[in-house]
């Protein structure tokens, strides 16, 4: 039998797509920048199914592309344009499977959206710490998938830091049955960190066990305006020690990121009496009720105001005036969308290093990019900026896109001389592929693809992501 009616036996008729209709939205990537085509687009509704999927593909040395909520920024989950891959969407996979308050965890399967996870450990009087622009669309398969990021990262980690167990179907449709809630396990190798940032080209993640954590029941936001990048990481420095290291996220906003989302999105307003050079978006957080946290926040800024750090600050005083503050930082990327075309890159570099990074690499911008103006933002207390450059105004936009590839080495080598990393949260995907083989080591080179033959001899696991054929 063809693999069409075979897969259309195993799943069912309705979970099988094949019109092009159909089709269309799983074959372009969230940004617009790949388009494929997919010999069909198959939706499991279990683990046992998508083992069967698999399982034929290999058989068949069919490629598989799973698919999430298509949030990549890196073209991960799109199929090249053969027409001969497998879109394999998780979406069906959406059972919240259990939630123990009492062991501080939850089970969620791939395909449950971000928000519908957080929502269910709110449920339960915890908290999952994991926050992103894209948490109502997003899924859980993808987090882990891409080892997401997030405004939490300072305080709670990375996507990997969340994970206790996990559930993964392997290439040849063998399960590795993980869901353990286990802190403490030296058991052998870690198996499921090989999994997490591997975006699909190892196995297919079908649900995990997440940590939970007390949910915050006092939370105090403030915006401060800084004179600069080294002020912004002493501040942070300082903050964290003044509140018992209860920062959670603390977030790096320059001023013409500000000026656009003024510009651009509607309902918002410049919190301050006049403009500043840089802002950062500070909030501390208790899970004990009453914590006099705007208190903490008060005492910390004019004290960094009088070190010369803080020159302007404002504390939110309630849920509205909190939520207007963190619109400013979550719209940037609409912002610079509607302002014309741009240049992003997601970076990191030592948290100690930023304000040589930032001023090096904004005086070679302005040197050498006259079509682009530097945008750069994102969370200072982990070294993750996202340094886009955006359209500069009365300049054609296509003037300035031709400039990608000179400008990302330009960019990326200067991050590597400063020993950060291309990409720290969005993944290799397709469009990283040679970055991923100009900056690895040789050593983790080899390693990577021993684990890729190891896991997936045949090949057929998102082909052409992380790793160059």
């Amino acid at each position: 039998m063809s693999l069409l009616p075979a897969l259309r036996e195993l799943l069912g008729p309705s979970a099988l797509l094949t019109a092009p209709a159909d089709v269309a939205p799983f074959l372009t990537d969230h940004r617009g920048l790949y388009r494929g085509r997919a010999l069909a687009v198959a939706l499991p509704a279990s683990t046992e199914e998508v083992s069967r999927v698999l399982a034929l593909c290999n058989e068949r040395r069919i490629g598989v592309v799973p698919h999430g909520g298509n949030t990549s920024y890196c073209g991960g989950a799109t199929p090249d344009a053969s027409g001969s891959e497998l879109v394999l969407s998780l979406r069906r996979l959406n059972r919240i499977r259990a939630v123990d308050a009492r062991d501080d965890s939850l089970i969620a399967e791939a395909g449950c959206v971000l928000a519908d996870v957080q929502r269910a450990a709110d449920g339960a009087e915890r908290f999952f710490p994991l926050s992103l622009g894209a948490e109502g669309s997003c899924q859980i398969g993808g987090n882990l998938s891409t080892n997401a990021g997030g405004t939490n990262v300072l305080r709670y980690g990375m996507m990997r830091d969340l994970v206790l167990g996990l559930e993964v179907v392997l290439a040849d449709g063998r399960t590795l049955a993980g869901l353990s809630t286990l802190r403490k396990d030296n058991t052998g190798y870690d198996v499921k960190a090989l999994f997490l940032g591997a975006e699909g080209t190892l196995g297919v993640i079908t649900a995990a066990s997440l940590r939970l954590f007390p949910k915050p029941r006092s939370i105090g936001t403030a915006l401060a305006a800084v004179p600069d990048v080294r002020s912004a990481v002493g501040l942070l420095a300082m903050m964290r020690e003044a509140s018992g290291d209860r920062v959670s996220s603390f977030e790096l906003v320059p001023r013409i990121a500000l000026e656009l989302v003024l510009r651009h999105v509607p309902d918002v307003r410049d919190p301050l009496d006049r403009g500043h050079p840089w802002y950062v978006l500070c909030e501390l957080t208790s899970a004990r009720p009453g914590d006099a946290l705007d208190g903490v926040l008060e005492q910390a800024l004019a004290a960094a105001s009088e070190d010369g750090l803080v020159l302007d600050a404002t504390i939110a005083q309630n849920e509205r005036e909190r939520a207007a503050l963190w619109k400013l930082r979550e719209t940037i990327p609409e912002a610079q969308r509607r302002d014309g075309a741009g240049l992003k890159h997601d970076i990191s570099v030592p948290v100690a290093s930023l304000p040589e990074f930032v001023a090096e690499a904004g005086a070679w911008v302005a040197a050498h990019v006259p079509e682009g103006r530097l945008v750069a933002y994102g969370h200072v207390g982990d070294g993750n900026l996202h340094f886009n450059l955006n359209q500069a105004p009365g300049t054609d936009a296509q003037r300035l896109l031709a400039r990608e590839a000179d400008v990302k080495r330009a960019i990326h080598d200067l991050v590597h001389a400063f020993r950060g990393s291309f990409s720290a949260e969005h993944g290799i995907g397709r469009l990283k592929v040679a970055e991923l083989e100009r900056y690895a080591s040789p050593v983790e080179l080899d390693l990577m693809r021993a684990v890729k033959r190891a896991f997936d001899p045949h090949g057929i696991l998102n082909p052409g992501k992380v790793l160059a054929p």
